[in-house]
């Protein structure tokens, strides 16, 4: 065997995989394989003057390369089991938290120590928002930054490299199995080993489903979120943002009994564009440096939506939404919250007129054509909802992005240790469906990482 352990993937699972290995078994033979690149490559072409709009690269600097699509997001790492995936149903709710503050000691040991912990944990905010007929989920929260973030992982990639071998700008073409282990085959070569885990991401779907076709390994459907990216000025959420950061808060729409829930806040962040699969979305990212904030906040709002019988494809739900998208818009949308309710098109002079400077480049529209009634209806109620607890949601020039997607992988079928039916083969982190978070994914990595070693012994 080339190699005692391959990682497929080197975002937070393959990462903490990775270095959990070295902790426990550093005589290991490990290598790590990645589609995209370097972290120190990693560069979007959109400057928003030459370039403005995503322009398809073969490998998207955003979504993959080392640290995955967390890199450049405002790493935030929850840890709590309220949300962020399902891991615990797999090792216990009380393993989970220890490793997920077993990852927050680690991150905290390569260059986050001057960030704060917040937590969810006595405050008034839970009182006021049941009053209201919301819901604050408990969690507490590191805030690296999209800039720490990026300090922590240079420095544990500069640890694991001497350790482990790395290969970048080599994606995957196919899985197979073979006498004692497994063997992966890139475009110029092919490797093998006798463990193989498998940690691709989200964007890593469409190849993960692909591969548990072709080694016959059970799945089942995931749901899919839609919604739109939020954007006011940072005081109508500082009472919130100031003490707990990031509020996870869930509301049920009195007209359907639909879930709408508050996702990825980012206090004095920006809009960006995300490009997943070639379709172009939209998230946000913020930064622990003030010099780099704005004066705007972010979130996302978003509806689950599960299908079963006869429609299964969830993710292609979604998909065929963002590309609606893309086709009006010629990528993401905004629209004024005002013109929203008034059912007109936001035009490139109310957006120039409101009150507040977008920090994405988007293209004024409708977003009613894009979005389900459905869904846009209990945006529309959670927007008036989050209007008593932070008063200003609801003002008219609030500016709505669209669409924001969140896609989920099917979920691979895996036992207790995250290992398929496959001896030796884990599938772990957000490729898997079960976990949906970078703290989660991380915690599934370490674990994983924990049970190979003890089968070494």
């Amino acid at each position: 065997m080339n190699f005692d352990v391959m990682i497929i993937g080197a975002g937070p699972g393959g990462i903490f995989s990775a270095y959990e290995l070295v902790q426990q078994k550093p005589n290991l033979r490990i290598a790590v394989f990645e589609a995209g690149r370097m972290l120190h490559q990693r560069h979007c072409p959109i400057d928003g003057e030459k370039i403005k709009n995503c322009i398809s690269c073969k490998s998207c600097s955003i979504m993959s390369g080392f640290g995955g699509a967390g890199a450049f997001s405002d790493g935030k790492y929850n840890i709590t089991n309220d949300f962020g995936g399902t891991l615990y149903e797999y090792i216990g709710k009380k393993q989970a938290l220890d490793l997920m503050r077993y990852v927050d000691e680690i991150n905290v040991r390569y260059g986050g120590a001057g960030t704060k912990l917040y937590t969810t944990a006595g405050t008034k905010f839970k009182k006021q928002c049941v009053q209201n007929d919301l819901h604050l989920l408990d969690a507490s929260v590191r805030h690296l930054g999209t800039d720490i973030n990026y300090v922590v992982l240079e420095n544990i990639y500069d640890y694991l490299k001497d350790r482990v071998t790395f290969f970048f700008d080599t994606p995957v073409e196919s899985v197979a199995v073979i006498d004692g282990g497994y063997e992966i085959r890139c475009k110029d070569a092919s490797y093998t080993c006798e463990t193989c885990i498998i940690s691709v991401g989200r964007s890593g779907s469409k190849w993960m489903e692909r591969i548990c076709k072709e080694l016959a390994i059970p799945t089942k459907s995931n749901r899919v979120d839609i919604g739109v990216r939020v954007e006011l000025p940072a005081e109508v959420f500082s009472h919130l943002t100031d003490e707990l950061y990031e509020s996870k808060i869930v509301y049920c729409t009195k007209e359907y009994g639909d879930r709408v829930r508050t996702f990825c806040m980012n206090p004095k962040g920006a809009v960006v564009n995300e490009n997943t699969n070639g379709i172009i979305t939209v998230n946000g990212h913020s930064y622990e440096d003030p010099a780099k904030q704005t004066e705007n906040t972010n979130f996302a709002l978003l509806v689950a939506k599960h299908f079963s019988e006869p429609f299964k494809d969830s993710n292609g739900y979604g998909e065929s939404i963002a590309r609606l998208s893309n086709m009006l818009g010629g990528g993401v949308i905004v629209q004024r919250f005002g013109d929203l309710i008034r059912g007109r098109r936001s035009t490139p002079s109310r957006i120039d007129e409101a009150f507040i400077t977008p920090t994405l480049k988007a293209t004024p529209g409708d977003l009613s054509l894009v979005l389900p009634k459905r869904i846009l209806d209990g945006i529309i109620e959670m927007i008036y909802a989050l209007d008593k607890i932070a008063p200003g949601t609801a003002n008219d020039d609030t500016l709505l992005y669209g669409v924001e997607v969140k896609f989920y992988n099917m979920e691979v079928d895996v036992n207790e240790d995250l290992e398929s039916c496959l001896k030796g083969l884990y599938v772990i982190g957000d490729g898997s469906g079960i976990t949906h978070s970078l703290s989660h994914a991380s915690a599934s990595g370490v674990y994983v990482a924990r049970k190979i070693a003890a089968r070494q012994d």
